[in-house]
Order: C-alpha cells, then structure tokens, then sequence
C-alpha cells in the first residue's frame, strides 16, 4: 500500500477549517492505511483556526497538525512537504483549506499516480475573480520568458506528487521560498519528467476574505521577479 499525505496550509480560515475537515477527511480515511495522514500546517492564525484544529486533532486520529509562528504561504508548504517527506509519505497531494477546491476530484488523480511523477490540476473553471485569473496568465508568460516552459496552469493547489520528485525538486529550492508551487510545476516540465495537467473546478472562496489581496498578489509577483533571475541561473547549472 503506497503512503499517502494530503496536505494543507491554513491561515486564518476559522470559518472554513470545519467545513474542510469534513470533506477531506474522509479521503484520508479511504486511504488511511500504512501510515497516510491528512496534515495542516497552521500559519500563525490570529483568529480561532488552531483552537477547531487542535479540537479536531483530539478526535480524528489520522489528522496531524502542526502549529507555527506565521511565514507565509510559500514557507508553510515547504514546511508541509519536508515533513510529510520525513515521514515517509511516497505521494503528497496538496490542496488549501478554503473550500475552492473539491475532494470529489481527487480519486482521478490517485487512479494515475504510478503513470506518472506528478499530477497538477489545470483550473478550466475558475470562480476566484478576474484578478487572479489575469495574475495567473501573466505569471505563466513571464516563465515562459526565464525558463522556456509553456504551462498552463503553474500554481494550482491541488497537485499529487511522487516522494523522489519532490524531494528531488526541494533539494533546489531555498529553504523558505514563496512560490515553491510554481517552482516545481516548472521542474516537472523542464526537466521532462514524466507529468500530466488534469482539469479541475476551482471555486470561490466558501466564506472569509483571503490573506492575499490583489495588491499584495502584484507586489508578491514583482518581488518574484529577482528570484526568477535567481533560479534561472542555477538551473543552467544543473
């Protein structure tokens, strides 16, 4: 039986923490034997996110959850990765805890996880606002620009990866960096392993605001844009 870790950043997502707990902890429990775990890292909330998590955790035995002090998104996946590595997770699936995405599509992920190294949803039907879909396009020109690479989605939560590819692939990220997401559907892509991009509905956030507005996503994508160069460079190393 392969081992299985699902898991999820959360950041202030009181009002949706309950809500994901009863859609994807069933999937785990589906697929609970040899050690799988559904594992949330939760980001420095400063509202009651820990507190339903830490209930939670006292009542649902193949759920992990590991408290810190806020990083960001980025860190906290990498955080998530390296740890379900540690444990000895053979596939990681990643998703977000604010109810976009759908458990009802993760059985086609895992029905192919032997044919290939990762999995990545392509968002075909996106309900998370215009904003973001045109942040989107511009970050998959602006890779298509540094690293060659045609993509056509680069950042969708919900990926299902192979334990050696994404070690392999964390091995040459910084340890706390802010897109790893990105960074490793790239890698998937030019270091032509073997990949697939399976679409996915991606809806509107069920409730709340998210941490990440608009601005804050340009700033983010400007200050990536040195990291980008960064990288660039390293790669052509390999």
């Amino acid at each position: 039986m392969d081992t299985l870790y699902i898991v999820a950043p959360a950041y202030n997502e009181a009002e949706n923490i309950r809500q994901f707990l009863a859609d994807w902890y069933p999937v785990i429990e589906r697929h609970g034997e040899n050690g799988s775990r559904l594992l949330i890292v939760n980001d420095g909330s400063r509202d009651d996110t820990g507190k339903i998590l830490e209930e939670a955790a006292d009542q649902l035995p193949l759920l992990v959850l590991i408290n810190q002090e806020n990083a960001g998104h980025g860190p906290t996946l990498m955080r998530a990765y390296q740890y379900a590595l540690s444990q000895g997770a053979d596939y990681v699936f990643q998703t977000d805890t604010d109810g976009q995405t759908s458990p009802l599509e993760f059985e086609s992920f895992w029905r192919k996880r032997h044919e290939y190294d990762a999995i990545f949803g392509r968002r075909v039907h996106r309900q998370d606002g215009l904003g973001r879909i045109f942040a989107e396009r511009i970050l998959c020109l602006l890779l298509k620009i540094y690293f060659q690479v045609s993509l056509p989605d680069a950042n969708a939560p919900y990926r299902l990866m192979r334990a050696d590819f994404l070690k392999e692939s964390l091995a040459l990220l910084p340890p706390r960096y802010r897109l790893p997401n990105v960074m490793l559907t790239v890698l998937a892509v030019k270091n032509k392993k073997c990949y697939r991009f399976i679409p996915i509905h991606f809806g509107a956030r069920r409730r709340g605001n998210s941490s990440i507005g608009f601005q804050k996503l340009v700033g983010s994508g400007l200050r990536s844009l040195r990291e980008f160069g960064a990288l660039k460079k390293l790669f052509k190393k390999l």
